[in-house]
């Protein structure tokens, strides 16, 4: 497999409806749709990312493109957003206007699980195999996906920067639960206000939140500038305030179960998920593929470490794709 190109390579961008929310799809390659009905040029295989929190597809751009070069550009690679976290286009509303209601708390933790299981079930063909690709709580998500829906055919989940245990306990967390479920409405207000800055002014705001960053990547400062919709930003705290709450005991039953289909990808210093709990996990599981970053790569890696990410990744599963 070839590093990540430079080149520009196919994007498509879709907003849609599912479960009733509001969703942002990326999909890198050709292929724009998945579905049975067009079964004849169908790929084997694809790989889609399940966002973390804030989940705006936007900023894993540049993720999934250096993933799609790296692959040889073979495979579909796709990001979908969590309902509601995305700004919808003009003319589009965040939720649906149905007197169908598809899901009761499509924005909450469990709505966000049985949103991906939806778009998957309405989007993707069952030939199809999947390497689902997880990010911080994306990946508990993976987890209870694969709980849920054990017909899917998932032949790799990578799950980086995992928060699925103890979300409260780690030290982000005791800094953040108080503020995520007692104090978040106070957030509202000035949200509300900053949105009526121009689009410029925003841009330069999220700049200089992120100037301490030797280089940051372009289209996460442009995906940023969605946080200023009080709409985006109460979905995103209420989801953070939920995972608080139940993101508590690790689920070792359904590791167990797909214990060799999974890579764990642990950082030396997070404050989500701390390396004391790669520690245990990797002392409960000594057969996982539970691995420990030696780069130093943040929790928030699609900042600034995408490509690098995005290398690995490829490194990590040239075996499975070279069975296929």
């Amino acid at each position: 497999m070839r590093s990540a190109s430079e080149e520009p390579v196919p994007l498509h961008e879709e907003f849609i409806y599912c479960c009733g929310a509001a969703t942002h799809v990326l999909k890198c390659g050709p292929w724009k749709d998945l579905s049975k009905d067009q079964s004849k040029n169908l790929p084997r295989l694809l790989f889609m990312i399940i966002p973390g929190n804030p989940g705006l597809a936007g900023y894993y751009r540049t993720f999934i493109q250096a993933l799609y070069c790296g692959l040889n550009q073979q495979y579909p690679v796709w990001v979908v957003s969590h309902a509601g976290h995305c700004k919808p286009p003009s003319g589009m509303e965040m939720i649906e206007d149905t007197d169908i209601k598809e899901l009761e708390d499509v924005f909450g933790l469990n709505g966000q699980v049985e949103h991906k299981l939806n778009f998957i079930k309405k989007n993707v063909s069952k030939d199809i195999k999947l390497v689902l690709i997880a990010h911080s709580i994306g990946c508990y998500i993976t987890l209870e996906m694969m709980k849920r829906a054990s017909e899917l055919q998932v032949l790799r989940s990578v799950l980086l920067f995992p928060t699925i245990e103890r979300m409260a306990q780690s030290p982000q967390g005791k800094l953040m639960t108080p503020l995520l479920c007692k104090l978040r409405y106070v957030l509202y207000m000035p949200v509300y206000l900053l949105s009526f800055l121009p689009e410029g002014v925003k841009a330069s705001l999220v700049r200089f939140a992120l100037r301490g960053m030797k280089t940051c990547d372009e289209s996460s400062i442009t995906t940023s500038v969605n946080l200023f919709s009080v709409d985006c930003v109460a979905n995103i705290l209420y989801m953070a305030s939920q995972e608080m709450m139940k993101v508590v005991e690790r689920d070792s039953t359904t590791i167990k179960q797909n214990l060799k289909k999974l890579i764990f990808y642990y950082g030396t210093g997070d404050s989500w998920c701390p390396q004391n709990y790669y520690d245990e996990i990797k002392m409960d599981f000594p057969d996982g593929d539970i691995r420990l970053c030696e780069k130093g790569l943040r929790h928030a890696f699609v900042l600034d470490a995408s490509k690098e990410m995005a290398a690995m990744i490829t490194d990590w599963l040239r075996d499975d794709l070279t069975k296929l």
